[in-house]
């Protein structure tokens, strides 16, 4: 079981995927990386796909919630290379893919990282986040998006892993939105003006 923490008060079982969704500036990333840091405190795994903000602001972002130092934290960044910065190299922390639209260069990074935590390093507890699934679709039509995470999301489950994907949901139309559900186990609304709500499927 993963306790969700940041106020959410939920246990969730392993290979549950979760959908972070709500409008602009309600807190999706903030939560989702509270969520992560439990498992950095209970000594989990835990891996950000960034679409959206390179790794080292990412890194910096958490390291205010939580001291990683000489924990399993890893980074799979889509931006950086894309925005040319220099020759950039995977390291123990960051791995590179080379854009957002890159899903199958994406999914091998995570892949990597994912079998070094759970079969090399012996890591039963993983959490995953991808942040943002907006972006995913910016690049990318629907279809595409769905068979990639169709995967992603199935690796997660395949490794007893928790998986949270952020998403925008006002950016997108209700047969975009309603796709896309299908493929989690639960739902979190973040809104404006409330604390976020857990929607799982077996409620």
């Amino acid at each position: 079981m993963y306790k969700l923490g940041a106020g959410l008060d939920r246990e969730v079982e392993a290979g549950t995927n979760l959908l972070i969704s709500g409008p602009p500036l309600t807190g999706k990333r903030s939560l989702a990386l509270d969520i992560l840091a439990e498992g950095t405190e209970a000594g989990e795994g835990v891996i950000i796909v960034t679409t959206k903000d390179g790794g080292e602001r990412v890194l910096k972002d958490y390291a205010k919630r939580v001291s990683y130092d000489d924990k399993p934290v890893a980074i799979v960044d889509c931006v950086t290379r894309q925005q040319g910065v220099g020759d950039v190299r995977d390291d123990d922390r960051i791995k590179y893919a080379s854009s957002p639209v890159d899903m199958t260069g994406i999914g091998i990074k995570l892949s990597e990282v994912l079998q070094q935590y759970y079969q090399e390093r012996g890591l039963t507890q993983n959490r995953v986040m991808l942040h943002s699934l907006s972006t995913l679709l910016m690049y990318a039509d629907l279809q595409t998006v769905f068979r990639f995470l169709h995967v992603f999301t199935g690796r997660i489950q395949s490794v007893g892993g928790l998986g949270l994907f952020a998403i925008d949901s006002s950016a997108h139309d209700d047969r975009t939105m309603n796709t896309i559900k299908q493929l989690f186990d639960g739902i979190i609304t973040t809104s404006e003006d409330g604390e976020p709500s857990v929607r799982l499927a077996s409620d």
